[in-house]
């Protein structure tokens, strides 16, 4: 695969910088000839210069040629701010060289949940037709104001940036650290603003339990507002400005009031998060489904579309079919839907993954379609339902097949639960999970409860605190019909975040399975041993 025309090749995740490995692999792997930093992650690069031996270039931004560091000649490497970059193109322009659609635009690195990651190649055309396809089905406007604060690397924000400039959008980036968002969010007020569901689902619980604690007559304000809302909404009908008045606009003033799109992807939004944002914002939710592998989308809802719990229909720029898979009973002559693995074909599927060429058939059947590993249903109306994964999943002792990321979605919408981490294998017959909780919703359950403790790490540990979560984890796995062998039967309650910097979350929030495995191999042994104690038929199969 030729990489002369490569223009741009790989934005790295800043928080890669505290895990120099990654960095390390993916530089080598692409041979990186030159580095765009900040002065801030400078110093570690620094450190291991001699170990990515192809760089050639680092330009700091933001930094000055003064207070830059001067390295050794025999480095065979130039150190240079990006206004001395800027000047120096000034005064010796080149002529435009435009790319053709064949070249490669990007090696988008996945950061996968397992292994190293893998370069996925896409051209210049594999991001337009993904982009024209998804314009038909979300309109921006010059007067548009985009906020951007997922990362570069991710194609989901690639994505988005491309369709920002096509459409003359305005873009404001936000100041780089997370807790300081929703300040952010206040001061450029913006009316698109993209997220992933983890954020979401924490803006729910936010504001549901900020009713529930906010008094009885206060709540029953809300629930009226919310009833008489949603289903002017759901009808089609424009809702009474009064309950804004009363309710809503507060809430709206919490992401700067003018949002009048929102979009989701990178995981599943619950039905339930997805009406309740539509309600409380009273702008369009718009849910995708996309793979880095696929230039970004692969199918998105309608702006008109008022059913809930589903990814939309596909991207015109490509077809999508489902496959059987038998080993989890999954059929095109499955009723009342037909059900499959989810395979896509067509100008947005990516060339290959660099430099192997193993990989790349293992995803791509000779006839050209991607294998994405997600299970899907057609819903009436060439509607795409999400329903499972192919990978990532385990057995039970008993037998029954285990989609550990489709549970931890479930319990995500339970108020004390920031992070969840569902394991089981098949030595065991039911699951246990690891939670990172909410702690302000932890302190005042414990007030509530009438409970002293010195800290949260003892709140974590009182066998009453692991008790009330896990019954909320029940009503709400209840509530979305989980399977008596998916609800989780013991629970560990943590207040440390799962991150990129400790090495448990995917730069795009998605839990390192094996790395977490380990990071709470104790816990887990705990558990176990705490269900066989307990109750040793509990660990039969159900």
């Amino acid at each position: 695969m030729p990489v002369q025309h490569i223009h741009i090749l790989q934005s790295l995740y800043m928080t890669l910088l505290v895990c120099p490995d990654a960095v390390k692999y993916i530089v080598n792997h692409a041979d990186v000839q030159a580095i765009f930093c900040v002065p801030t992650t400078l110093n570690t690069l620094l450190t291991f210069l001699s170990e990515i031996p192809s760089v050639r270039l680092i330009v700091v931004v933001g930094g000055i040629d003064e207070h830059l560091p001067s390295l050794p000649s025999t480095t065979g490497m130039k150190l240079i701010s990006y206004t001395r970059l800027l000047s120096q193109g000034r005064s010796s322009m080149q002529p435009f060289c435009p790319p053709r659609p064949e070249d490669i635009a990007t090696i988008c690195y996945t950061s996968g949940t397992t292994g190293t990651p893998k370069g996925v190649v896409l051209s210049h055309a594999n991001l337009v037709a993904s982009v024209a396809g998804m314009t038909l089905a979300i309109k921006f406007y010059s007067s548009d104001i985009y906020i951007s604060y997922l990362p570069l690397a991710h194609i989901y924000e690639r994505a988005n940036q491309i369709s920002a400039a096509y459409f003359g959008v305005a873009i404001g980036f936000y100041q780089g650290d997370n807790l300081k968002l929703m300040d952010d969010l206040v001061t450029l007020r913006p009316t698109v603003f993209s997220s992933v569901p983890r954020l979401y689902n924490r803006i729910y619980a936010g504001i549901t339990n900020a009713v529930q604690t906010s008094g009885v007559l206060k709540q029953r304000l809300f629930n009226a507002a919310y009833n008489s809302k949603k289903q002017a909404v759901m009808n089609g009908r424009k809702p009474s400005p009064m309950w804004d008045r009363l309710v809503f606009n507060k809430i709206k003033d919490k992401l700067g009031g003018r949002v009048r799109i929102l979009t989701s992807g990178a995981s599943p939004l619950s039905p339930d998060v997805m009406e309740f944002l539509k309600v409380c914002f009273g702008c369009q939710v718009i849910e995708g489904y996309g793979m880095t592998e696929t230039s970004c989308v692969i199918s998105t809802m309608d702006d008109t579309d008022n059913l809930t719990g589903h990814v939309g229909s596909p991207n015109p720029a490509c077809e999508i079919k489902l496959v059987d898979v038998p080993e989890m009973s999954y059929t095109s002559e499955d009723q009342p839907h037909p059900r499959g693995e989810i395979c896509v074909r067509g100008p947005i599927i990516f060339e290959g993954y660099y430099k192997d060429e193993v990989q790349t058939r293992e995803v791509i059947d000779d006839d050209g379609w991607l294998h994405t590993g997600d299970i899907g249903l057609w819903l009436p109306g060439g509607r795409l339902k999400i329903i499972d994964r192919k990978k990532n999943i385990f057995k039970l002792a008993q037998g029954e097949y285990i989609a550990p990321e489709k549970i931890e979605n479930v319990y995500a919408k339970c108020k004390f639960i920031a992070q969840c981490f569902v394991y089981g294998d098949s030595f065991n017959s039911s699951l246990v999970a690891v939670v990172c909780v909410e702690p302000d919703v932890l302190k005042e359950w414990a007030s509530s409860e009438g409970i002293k403790y010195e800290d949260l790490g003892q709140l974590c540990n009182d066998p009453r605190a692991r008790a009330a979560v896990l019954a909320e984890m029940d009503a709400v796995g209840r509530d979305a019909q989980l399977r008596g062998f998916e609800f989780v039967k013991a629970v560990t309650l943590t207040i440390e975040p799962f991150t990129i910097e400790n090495g448990l979350l995917t730069p795009t929030f998605k839990v390192k399975r094996p790395q977490a495995k380990a990071y709470f191999a104790k816990a887990i042994s705990d558990m176990y041993n705490e269900l066989s104690t307990s109750d040793p038929a509990s660990q039969k199969a159900l």
